[in-house]
């Protein structure tokens, strides 16, 4: 399981910091770095990081307030939050909003290495849960937006969703609609139907997959039948889901 990190921190040499310490931990994907906190809400829209070391006080908005704001935005779907700062009077508020855990600086590697345990389990836990019972498909229409006008979808005629910045792009087979919702709201509103989060940044309905392709390290390949032969990447994890929905 590949675990995708940002470093949210404004100082050169705590973020050097952090990344020596975590050069060693061979799952571990680095997203680029903010150093602000409206930077940290944007990036993590863009690149969907698992974890964020977050350092408290922040230029603009705090790191608590932009854990907040993510945390609201996302449903329950946020990231896991580890607070950084050299005060420890700041606890409290990181775990108001359920923070992993919260490292004080300079960061003490034993301390740091117990963070990177409780990271993993909680990501295994989340990966076990992320991958429901595929349910038989309603007739319901599904309503979503596109900027300023509502669209009426059948929700077969969706191939796949990815964000793209503050938006979703939600592909059929001749457009693209633009919608404010995020990806896990999508979700929710298909779970009668056959679609499989193939990874963490993709929704694909599985009615669409022309063949599967293994790639590296237990990842692989979907191919869709749109006219483009769009090519989906399949997470490790849900690469072995998705291998055993197909039945032969």
């Amino acid at each position: 399981m590949s675990i995708r990190v940002m470093i949210a921190e404004d100082e050169m040499m705590a973020r050097k910091e952090l990344l020596y310490l975590l050069k060693d931990e061979k799952d571990i994907y680095l997203t680029p770095h903010a150093e602000a906190g409206e930077q940290v809400i944007e990036l993590f829209m863009e690149h969907q990081p698992d974890v964020i070391f977050l350092d408290v006080q922040m230029p603009g908005l705090t790191g608590v307030d932009a854990a907040k704001y993510i945390t609201e935005k996302t449903e329950g779907q946020a990231p896991l939050f580890v607070f950084t700062t050299a005060y420890d009077e700041y606890a409290l508020d990181a775990f108001e909003i359920e923070a992993v855990d919260y490292l004080l600086k300079p960061y003490d590697e034993t301390r740091f290495h117990k963070t990177m345990v409780r990271i993993r389990k909680i990501m295994s836990t989340k990966v076990e849960s992320r991958y429901p019972v595929i349910q038989k498909p309603s007739t319901a229409k599904l309503l979503v937006d596109d900027g300023e006008r509502m669209v009426v979808l059948s929700p077969e005629s969706i191939y796949y969703a990815v964000p793209n910045k503050r938006l979703l792009e939600i592909h059929t087979e001749d457009k693209v609609i633009m919608s404010r919702m995020t990806l896990q709201e999508l979700e929710d509103k298909l779970s009668d139907y056959e679609f499989f989060r193939a990874h963490r940044s993709y929704l694909v309905n599985l009615n669409h997959v022309l063949e599967i392709t293994p790639w590296f390290n237990g990842t692989s390949n979907l191919t869709l039948k749109d006219r483009e032969r769009t090519v989906i990447p399949v997470s490790r994890n849900a690469s072995k889901i998705i291998l055993s929905t197909f039945r032969v």
